[in-house]
């Protein structure tokens, strides 16, 4: 039986939109399909086992937990997942968490190091905070595919040269408000502010993302019973007409 080995990295500190929903939703679709489902977490001080886990994710925190985090981070973490994320590892980062990916942060008129993991930096700039449902177009191997979401962030991220953004913007305001471009997505790392949880508005992903997951622990990758999404359906047309009508 195929295992999805999950780590959640700062449950406690980066959890302020609800995004924890995105781990159950993880699990339910896993668990509705026979698939087996393994969940561990680390906090401040944990270092991370890059061989122990095949899909990691880091969801948003406050100002002051995000500053903590960071910190301890980079200090126990970055080099077990530096070599997770070489090494084929799937990662989901949200909103905060997508900020820590890249190499450096602003928060007042401090710079915080990130994991440099992407290659993006996150500034502050004068302006309002860029706010509002948001839908996006990503092509994550299966033709080209809509994101719903809600997104909240004061930062503007801009990727560099080596950076892939995850999609492009069909409504919302995206990385920096004026790019077009939404996220970032380097192998199987994927960065991005849409929260709200994003997954059970996306199932689509959700199970993408099973898929790459199980195959970097057994080389290859499954092929996913069909669902009834009915439910799951109506919730992503419903973000998704949201955004639209902004």
């Amino acid at each position: 039986m195929s295992t999805l080995r999950l780590l959640t990295l700062y449950p406690e500190q980066m959890n302020i939109y609800a995004d924890r929903g995105n781990i159950l939703f993880w699990q339910r679709r896993c668990e509705w399909r026979g698939i087996g489902f393994e969940h561990a977490s680390a906090g401040p001080g944990d270092p991370v086992d890059p061989a122990a886990h095949d899909l990691i994710y880091i969801g948003g925190g406050q100002d002051r937990d995000q500053q903590l985090v960071a910190r301890d981070m980079v200090e126990t973490k970055r080099d077990g997942l530096a070599t997770a994320v070489d090494d084929g590892a799937v990662v989901l980062a949200v909103c905060g968490g997508y900020q820590l990916l890249g190499h450096s942060y602003q928060l007042g008129e401090e710079r915080i190091e990130g994991l440099g993991l992407a290659d993006l930096e996150t500034v502050r700039e004068d302006g309002p905070r860029l706010i509002g449902n948001v839908a996006i177009e990503v092509d994550l191997g299966s033709g080209p595919k809509v994101l719903a979401g809600f997104e909240n962030h004061g930062g503007r991220t801009y990727l560099g040269d080596g950076a892939t953004p995850l999609g492009r913007v069909i409504k919302g305001h995206g990385n920096d408000g004026k790019s077009g471009w939404e996220g970032v997505r380097r192998d199987n790392l994927f960065g991005t502010y849409l929260h709200g949880p994003l997954l059970p508005k996306n199932a689509w992903l959700a199970d993408r993302l099973i898929q790459l997951a199980i195959a970097r622990g057994e080389g290859s990758e499954p092929e996913l019973e069909p669902l009834d999404d009915e439910l799951e359906d109506a919730g992503h047309e419903s973000a998704r007409a949201a955004a639209l009508r902004r």
